[in-house]
């Protein structure tokens, strides 16, 4: 039997997301919007939520295409609102189409949001090494000078703590503990 992190329980919805994407890097721009929209989505809420309605979300959301996202209008917020596969909350909604614009800028001023996003890491994965759950952080210093830096640049719902979750979920920093076997696999990869 496999190590896994402990909030992990055995056999549950987490374990495919944790086994498989939780802090591997992600330099893909679509797959990075998709995370800044998801975290976002998520305060307030449990990540399980939004992983079992995920493929609702990138449904509604045009698989997640910022350029698509960016030209939503009052008709398709009020579509979205009605749209029960997904979290229907109006200030998200609103915050992950404000975000898609902001995005697109940064795209632009940096050639990929990939680009721009992992500089608050020097450009490499950070490898905790905590040994239990309780050590994991809600935010970090690099988290906070991502918000900041995400809200001078009209982002919304970019909080330190949602940075955080979204630093983890994107592979900028692994905190699987320590006897987790994830931890160790992607120190080498």
């Amino acid at each position: 039997m496999k190590e896994r992190c402990q909030w992990v329980p055995e056999g549950s919805y987490y374990t495919e997301y944790h086994d498989h994407e939780w802090g591997v890097p992600v330099h893909d721009d679509r797959r990075l919007f998709e995370f800044l929209v998801l975290d976002a989505f998520q305060a307030g809420l449990s990540w399980e939520i939004i992983l079992r309605k995920r493929e609702n979300f990138r449904r509604a959301f045009d698989g997640f295409d910022a350029a698509k996202v960016a030209r939503y209008d009052d008709r398709k917020v009020a579509s979205l609102l009605q749209d029960t596969g997904i979290i229907r909350n109006r200030q998200k909604i609103e915050a992950a189409i404000k975000n898609a614009r902001a995005f697109l800028k940064v795209q632009e001023e940096f050639g990929s949001f990939d680009a721009y996003i992992w500089r608050f890491v020097g450009g490499k994965t950070l490898h905790n090494g905590w040994t239990s759950d309780k050590d994991i952080p809600a935010k970090t210093q690099e988290s906070e000078a991502m918000s900041k830096d995400l809200k001078r640049r009209g982002f919304a719902f970019v909080g330190p703590t949602i940075c955080y979750a979204f630093m983890q979920a994107a592979g900028m920093v692994n905190d699987h503990t320590t006897e987790c076997f994830r931890y160790r696999e992607l120190q080498v990869s």
